[in-house]
């Protein structure tokens, strides 16, 4: 694979390619079932020929492609089983890389934004990469100071890929809706587009990684690694070792599963609480698990890596979310109905049934009715299923239901946190890191108590 296929003629054909593939190897299982075969046995070799050839494309063209393809990954939980299986290893290898940026690429790259003698800064630069994503590639090194560091690389041309990637997969949105059962695929590009400009400025990215590692610097459980150095198209940040979130996915063990699970939620409440930012890229590519905790040599730690794209929420998450989630679990329709319409997620011209809207809501949000829950695959299937089916009220009732634009980026890391952990399979402590992070779940009377117990406590 050579540079960063850049030529709009080029990728637009790669990408228009794929309708026509599905097409033609749809014809070929017909084929394949006149001459006899099994319908189950054709299906399953046409599904992973499709998974294939389509994530090969999106790995190939790495921009917004491969993107898209990261953000579909995690709701792979939420297709049926005989479909998710041949999908699932294509996906994984999205997750973790894509075919290489040349070395004398990346030189000149470096050369260009540290200096001629850019390998002054350091004491060891690894050409071969370490990582690959979507806008750049990642390299190991050794700083000039000693530090172990991890040198980020944009692929030239990356913008311009990104933009025209995205613009071209949102014509064929409806093509590849089947994918993922229940998920509208074209508000997902449009949003992806909304971010790409964010994600190429490395600046932003820094001051927001930089943010999360001051202010977990010292925590047990989170590990963010320090920016060493920053300039355009190039971010050298602090290496860390781990475990690759996609290989306790493959073969953890089950405490592996439980405690990555646990920490995941943790950050994605914490996070927001704490800096005032929403890391919204949890795939599992950007999460490593860490063995030993500062207290205990058996603890694992969660690493987070890629602070390239963030929902900013100065006061944390919106505090409509955690009442909500509380008045549903306390069964109050008529609350939440109210607060639904004055946040915009029911319309004014929108006329509905209060207890139906609670029906719709319950099973969603089952994992906070519980001290703990065992997130599966086969749960995230059958919510997939519930709000997919057209013939089910559940479907028709989301059909009338809004997402405002303020919600979006929250509502999508959600689902794909939890499309993690269903992944993961693990059984999570949901309602403790709600009752701990999320503004509005407990209420305030009770946080008023809770605060004079702690005073009376401190001043016995």
């Amino acid at each position: 694979m050579s540079d960063l296929p850049r030529k709009a003629v080029t990728r637009t054909a790669k990408l228009a390619a794929l309708p026509l593939g599905f097409a033609g190897r749809a014809t070929w299982g017909l084929g394949k079932r006149i001459v006899g075969e099994s319908a189950e046995l054709v299906g399953r070799e046409l599904q992973q020929r499709t998974a294939e050839q389509l994530f090969k494309v999106l790995g190939e063209l790495k921009g917004g492609a491969m993107k898209f393809g990261q953000a579909l990954s995690v709701f792979e939980s939420a297709l049926p089983e005989e479909v998710a299986g041949p999908y699932r290893a294509a996906l994984t290898k999205l997750q973790e890389a894509a075919p290489p940026m040349p070395t004398r690429t990346v030189h000149s790259v470096l050369a260009e934004r540290l200096g001629e003698d850019w390998q002054s800064l350091f004491l060891e630069f690894e050409d071969k990469p370490a990582a690959a994503a979507s806008i750049g590639q990642v390299h190991r090194g050794v700083w000039h100071d000693g530090r172990e560091v991890a040198v980020k690389v944009q692929y030239p041309g990356a913008g311009d890929a990104l933009l025209s990637d995205l613009n071209q997969l949102s014509r064929f949105a409806r093509l590849l809706g089947p994918l993922i059962p229940g998920m509208d695929i074209k508000p997902l590009i449009s949003e992806l587009r909304d971010r790409v400009s964010e994600e190429l400025d490395y600046a932003l990215e820094a001051q927001a990684q930089q943010v999360h590692a001051e202010e977990f610097a010292d925590d047990p459980d989170v590990v963010v690694p320090a920016v060493v150095h920053q300039c355009d198209q190039v971010l050298v940040t602090e290496w860390i070792d781990g475990i690759p979130l996609s290989e306790i996915i493959a073969d953890g063990t089950q405490e592996q599963r439980d405690r990555a699970g646990q920490l995941l939620a943790r950050f994605l409440f914490s996070g927001p609480a704490r800096t005032g930012l929403l890391h919204a890229d949890p795939h599992p590519g950007n999460f490593r698990l860490l063995p030993g905790g500062p207290d205990d040599e058996d603890a694992w730690r969660l690493g987070v890596l890629d602070f390239g794209t963030v929902d900013r929420l100065p006061g944390g998450l919106p505090t409509p979310i955690g009442d909500s989630l509380r008045m549903t679990l306390d069964g109050e329709a008529e609350a939440v109905y109210e607060l639904l319409c004055t946040e915009g997620f029911v319309k004014e011209t929108i006329d509905l049934d209060p207890e139906a809207v609670l029906d719709y809501l319950l099973p969603i949000i089952e994992p906070a009715r519980v001290d703990e829950f065992t997130f599966t695959r086969g749960w995230m299937r059958s919510q997939a299923a519930r709000i997919a089916d057209p013939r089910s009220p559940a479907y028709q009732l989301g059909k009338r239901l809004n997402l405002p634009p303020a919600y979006l980026l929250i509502h999508r890391v959600t689902l794909s946190t939890i499309g993690v952990l269903c992944q993961l399979g693990a059984t999570v402590r949901m309602r403790e890191e709600l009752q701990e992070w999320l503004p509005g779940f407990v209420p305030e009377d009770e946080l008023g108590e809770d605060l004079g117990e702690e005073d009376s406590a401190a001043q016995a």
